[in-house]
């Protein structure tokens, strides 16, 4: 059985946010703080993990993305305040619970 993140990654300021979506955190999320992964996290310099929710099934994955990102701002913010207040980087927990 497979499984599913959405994701989201900010700044070193949380004044940006990206949603994602990939069958494999730990392995999206290096690539985002690498820079190995061109495009918008690159050019925004988003390098930090504040939220991710698992999900079972990759069609409802990709309809919740789409969803997350037609949200506004302070929505998304909302949802990383309930789960993450202090927004730390997640990625050294699951690093570290998957090794």
């Amino acid at each position: 059985m497979n499984t599913y993140f959405v994701y989201i990654m900010t700044n070193k300021h949380h004044t940006v946010l990206y949603i994602g979506v990939t069958n494999n955190l730990i392995r999206r999320v290096y690539e985002h703080k690498t820079g190995a992964a061109d495009g918008f996290t690159k050019k925004y310099n988003c390098h930090k993990l504040v939220w991710y929710e698992e999900i079972p099934d990759v069609r409802i994955a990709i309809e919740h993305e789409k969803r997350m990102k037609k949200w506004k701002k302070k929505f998304k913010q909302n949802l990383i305040n309930s789960l993450n207040p202090d927004w730390r980087d997640l990625y050294g927990d699951i690093v570290n619970t998957n090794t």
